[in-house]
C-alpha cells in the first residue's frame, strides 16, 4: 500500500471525522492507525507531564522523512501512535523536579527530537545523541522512560509516541530535550531546530570536525541536506557542491550557500566533481537521504584521505558497497551521523541563529494539521523543495 492510498481518502476521511465536543482537557491529534492507513484528527485527552518533564503547547511540527519511513512501514513502530519529532511551542505546565529557574511557564521553546534520558552511560558520558533509553524505549516502544506512555485514548488504551508525538497540539517532552528561544525568534519557523538544523549541525560540527578553507559536497538537497550547506556555509567552507536530481532543490541550495550545483543523475557525476576540485574530490561529501546509489556516490567524489558523513536514514536493512582497498589504502572515513549533542549543541545553535536566521530560507511549505497526510504524500513525491511545517489550529502566537 502506498501513500497514493492517503492523497486519495486524505479529505474524506478528516470531513467524516466526527469530533467529540471539545474541553479543557483535550487537545486534537493527527494519529497513525497503522501502516496503509491515514492518519486521522482524533481528540486525546491532554498529557501530563512526569518526573523530569514538561507540557508543550505546540506552535509547530516539522515534516520528516523519519517520520515517512514509519508511515511507509520501512522502520517498524508501534500504533497507533502519534508522530512528529520536530516541534516548538509555549510550555504550559512543569512536571515534578523541573528546576523552574531554567524552564517556567509560558516560556518560549524548541525541542530535539533526540530525547536523552541524562543518566545512560552514554549521557554519561557527553554522547547524548546516542542517549541508549531514547532508543530503547522511544525508538522502539514510543516510551518514555517509566516504560510508558503519555498518550491515551478516552478509553484508556495507549496511543505511542515517536519522540514527543508532535502532530498535537499539545505534548509532553523530557526537560532535558526543552531549549528556551528569544522572543525576536518566531516559533513556527523555529520548529526545524529541533531536527533539520540541529541533525545539520551535528554533521557539520562532530562528525566532519569541518575545518576552514575544505571543500566538501552534499549529497541530496532536502530538508537535511540544505541544513548541512547552510552549517557548512557558516563553518567557512571554501567549496560547497549540492548534487541532487531536482533542479528546483539545487536552485535551492544556491539560495542557502552552494557554491556549485550538479545534477546528481548526470552520468559523468564524479569527474564532474573532480573537474571542481582540481582532480581531486573533496574533504567531505555529507549523504543526507539514505539509499544505496546515494551513499556509493559520496564514497567516489571524495578525495584521499576523505571523509564520508552518512546522515540519511534509510530503511532497515539497507547495504551499500565499499572498496575496501582503496578505504585502507588512501586512507578514508566513513562516519554515521544521526544528529547532534542535545545539552551541549541545542543552545548554541539557538544563540547562533537567533542572529542568523538563514536556515528560513530552507521551508518551502506550511500545512495546517488536517493537511498531515497530503504533507507527507507531498514529501514522498518530491513536491516539497525544501522542509515542510504543519501548524496548530490552536497556535496564534508568533
Amino acid at each position: 500500500m502506498t501513500l497514493s492510498f492517503f492523497s486519495s481518502f486524505t479529505r474524506s476521511v478528516w470531513s467524516g471525522v466526527k469530533l467529540e465536543k471539545m474541553s479543557l482537557s483535550t487537545m486534537k491529534a493527527c494519529v497513525f492507525p497503522g501502516v496503509g492507513q491515514p492518519m486521522r484528527t482524533e481528540i486525546l485527552p491532554i498529557p501530563k507531564p512526569q518526573e523530569g518533564e514538561v507540557l508543550v503547547k505546540v506552535a509547530a511540527c516539522g515534516v520528516c522523512h523519519t517520520d515517512l519511513h514509519v508511515i511507509k512501514g520501512e522502520v517498524k513502530f508501534p500504533t497507533p501512535a502519534v508522530l512528529g519529532h520536530e516541534i516548538s511551542g509555549i510550555i504550559e505546565e512543569l512536571g515534578p523536579g523541573v528546576r523552574s529557574e531554567m524552564l517556567k511557564k509560558n516560556q518560549r521553546i524548541v525541542a530535539s527530537f533526540i530525547m536523552p534520558c541524562g543518566w545512560c552511560r552514554l549521557c554519561s558520558v557527553g554522547r547524548d545523541d546516542l542517549c541508549e533509553n531514547f532508543f530503547n524505549y522511544n525508538r522502539l516502544k514510543g516510551q518514555l522512560y517509566d516504560g510508558k506512555t503519555r498518550l491515551f485514548r478516552e478509553d484508556k488504551s495507549p496511543v505511542w509516541m515517536y519522540s514527543m508525538g508532535g502532530l498535537a497540539e499539545y505534548c509532553v517532552v523530557p526537560a532535558t530535550a526543552v531549549f528556551p528561544v528569544p522572543d525576536n525568534m518566531s516559533l513556527d519557523t523555529s520548529a526545524i531546530l529541533g531536527c533539520a538544523v540541529f541533525t545539520g549541525y551535528g554533521a557539520v560540527r562532530h562528525n566532519a570536525d569541518l575545518r576552514i578553507g575544505q571543500r566538501v559536497a552534499v549529497v541530496a538537497a532536502g530538508g537535511i541536506g540544505l541544513n548541512v550547506i547552510n552549517w557548512s556555509k557558516l563553518s567557512g567552507a571554501s567549496q560547497i557542491i549540492a548534487l541532487d536530481i531536482d533542479d528546483k532543490k539545487l536552485e535551492l541550495a544556491k539560495l542557502m550557500g552552494a557554491t556549485h550545483t550538479l545534477r546528481s543523475d548526470s552520468k559523468d557525476i564524479v569527474q564532474r566533481v573532480k573537474d571542481l576540485t582540481q582532480g581531486e574530490g573533496v574533504d567531505v561529501a555529507f549523504e543526507a537521504l539514505g539509499t544505496r546509489q546515494t551513499f556509493e556516490l559520496a564514497m567516489e567524489i571524495i578525495r584521499d584521505s576523505g571523509k564520508v558523513v552518512a546522515i540519511g536514514i534509510a530503511p532497515a536493512g539497507t547495504t551499500a558497497s565499499v572498496d575496501i582497498q582503496r578505504l585502507v589504502r588512501r586512507g578514508l572515513q566513513v562516519a554515521g551521523s544521526y544528529g547532534a549533542r542535545v545539552r551541549a549543541d541545542m543552545p548554541e545553535i539557538v544563540r547562533i541563529v537567533a542572529s542568523n536566521d538563514s536556515y528560513k530560507k530552507s521551508i518551502t511549505a506550511i500545512y495546517e494539521l488536517d493537511e498531515a497526510n497530503q504533507a507527507y504524500e507531498d514529501l514522498k513525491n518530491r513536491k516539497i523543495v525544501g522542509r515542510a511545517i504543519v501548524k496548530m489550529p490552536s497556535a496564534n502566537f508568533s
